[in-house]
């Protein structure tokens, strides 16, 4: 999606920043793990069908991705890389072309050191924050039932479990956005920064 190709989000933990051919390399990397693979419910890709995947997500209009960076490696910039920074990606897809008000949201933070340190919980924030602007009011998350963290995370997010797949083994939780949640969603993401990205770098927005 062309909407944040120019956008950067700053929060406490994570910073969000465009998926870039630069990430790519490392991006490949994590989906060679076995774990990743199933708990995303993906296919092993090439390092090209990797860019070709990263270009489309960038040009599709109903695709929204953002990498997931540590904040505190983010801020060492100068003398760290931003692919070395990389924590994993927050996505939303918009799958009900009949309900343009409806976003399907997954986080994966795929760099085992950053896991369990809320960097999932304040990316899935940012994103939904971001996101409202599209006129987004119902969010969407499909999980593995055997993927116990993230449910919990998702459900600490005010999310209620709306169905179950049993042929694909996943949980279905949804939240929708009333003033209460509105309210609480901006509270939750009142010191997130939004600046612009140009090439791996930021400046005030």
């Amino acid at each position: 999606m062309r909407l944040n190709e120019n956008t950067l989000l700053l929060g406490k933990k994570v910073v969000l920043v465009p998926y870039t051919a630069e990430h790519v390399p490392r991006y490949h990397e994590w989906m060679k793990s076995e774990e990743l693979q199933r708990l995303t419910a993906s296919e092993p890709l090439t390092l090209e069908q990797e860019y070709s995947m990263q270009r489309s997500w960038r040009e599709d209009a109903d695709k929204c991705t953002f990498i997931v960076l540590d904040a505190e490696k983010w801020q060492a910039r100068p003398s760290t890389t931003e692919d070395s920074c990389m924590a994993g990606d927050v996505n939303l897809f918009l799958t009900d072309l009949r309900d343009p008000s409806l976003g399907e949201i997954e986080v994966m933070i795929a760099e085992p050191s950053c896991r369990g340190k809320g960097f999932g919980t304040e990316a899935v924030l940012m994103m939904m924050s971001y996101v409202t602007k599209l006129g987004l009011t119902k969010f969407e998350a499909k999980i593995g039932q055997g993927n116990e963290p993230s449910i919990r995370m998702f459900r600490k997010l005010h999310f209620e479990q709306v169905a179950v797949n049993s042929v694909f083994q996943e949980v279905t939780l949804r939240l929708t956005m009333n003033e209460h949640e509105r309210q609480w969603l901006l509270e939750q993401t009142s010191h997130v920064e939004e600046k612009c990205y140009i090439d791996g770098s930021s400046e005030s927005h």
